[in-house]
């Protein structure tokens, strides 16, 4: 008879995602620079506040987050009540999905968009919509051509990952003017505090009822191992999206770590100053070999190879020197390898590899 038992329809459409590699056969000096982590790791106030929790570990953490939406609140102006918290900012991009998508409804996000944006749309069955991108940059305008009475859903990263892009808040402001109305506007705001001044659109989220702003604690915080994440959006779509999380997505720890690591305004400070200084000079290092780059607001360089031949052989190179970086050609970007900021000597170790691999050509 053969299985009866079917997914749903576009569940088997969904390539599986592929994190970032850790390690390579050989080497145990292995340098990462594949999943834009923080070298400079989690403040010793969040690591303190995580050793704190251990001694509750048999109680259950609190089902409303508050802890952690009032510090958000109070260090970003917020109003907590229009804060939810999730298992990073991935299952709040999922859970907005889920409530505002289905079958039949379309879901747009950007050529070289986060690649987890068409397996959220498929995942709710509705249909993934890829728009242009203009020189690896956001074009408002081919969005918004984009959009028809199906668009329910419009993702976008800014900055963007992973081409280290950004547009400003006036385009950013015209796009959610022009979207139709049943549409939402998320704002994926990943790499948000590696750009200094720039709220992520919150003051956008005050002022319209059709845009929620995504954060998380996984980059400049430095607490990917945690999984902590968080919204802010319109009243109502809060409320939705309270109605359909999990109670207890986020654990104690998680919870008091993350209150801690936001508080922490002067570490999260010093890790902006420093990425910004190394990314700069790596950028500039690079460029001197050739390996071009648009300017990155996030902590990581998108390099720019000749050739996608070029992009192949320099990343099994850098293999061969026990570093890992990122291909990209899923993205789009065959030609390209996605390399995370990391502290002095990593990208020192990083730039003279790939001097010594242009070197060898």
């Amino acid at each position: 008879m053969g299985l009866q038992i079917k997914p749903q329809p576009g569940i088997l459409n969904i390539a599986l995602y592929e994190g970032g590699a850790s390690s390579v056969d050989g080497h145990t000096n292995v340098l990462k620079l594949s999943s834009n982590e923080n070298p400079l790791g989690a403040s010793a106030a969040a690591k303190d506040a995580f050793l704190r929790a251990g001694h509750d570990l048999h109680r259950y953490p609190s089902t409303d987050h508050r802890v952690l939406r009032d510090a958000i609140a109070e260090v970003w102006h917020l109003d907590a009540d229009r804060v939810i918290c999730g298992n990073g900012s991935g299952e709040l991009l999922k859970l907005l999905a889920e409530a505002y998508a289905g079958t039949g409804d379309e879901v747009i996000f950007t050529e070289h968009g986060f690649s987890m944006y068409p397996i959220y749309a498929h995942s709710c069955g509705a249909t993934p919509v890829v728009v242009p991108e203009k020189e690896r940059v956001t074009d408002v305008d081919a969005i918004l051509a984009a959009c028809n009475d199906k668009t329910r859903l419009v993702y976008l990263a800014n900055p963007s990952n992973p081409t280290g892009t950004m547009i400003g808040s006036k385009a950013i402001a015209r796009l959610a003017d022009g979207l139709p109305p049943q549409a939402l506007l998320i704002l994926d705001g990943a790499y948000a505090e590696y750009v200094e001044g720039y709220d992520a659109g919150a003051k956008l989220v005050e002022k319209r009822e059709n845009v929620v702003m995504t954060r998380t604690l996984s980059k400049i915080y430095g607490l990917g191992g945690l999984r902590v994440g968080w919204a802010y959006g319109p009243q109502g779509v809060i409320d939705v999206l309270n109605r359909i999380r999990g109670p207890f997505n986020l654990s104690a720890a998680a919870l008091a770590a993350g209150a801690a690591a936001i508080r922490d305004t002067a570490h999260t400070e010093r890790c902006r100053s420093e990425n910004a200084r190394w990314r700069e000079w790596m950028a500039h290092g690079l460029a001197e070999l050739g390996v071009l780059s648009d300017t990155s607001t996030a902590n990581f360089i998108l390099a720019r190879f000749a050739s996608e031949e070029e992009a192949t052989a320099c990343d099994e190179y850098l293999k061969t020197q026990g570093i890992i970086v990122r291909k990209v050609g899923g993205y789009g970007l065959p030609n390209c390898l996605r390399i995370t900021v990391g502290d002095e000597a990593s990208c020192r170790r990083v730039v003279h590899a790939v001097g010594q691999f242009k070197g060898a050509r």
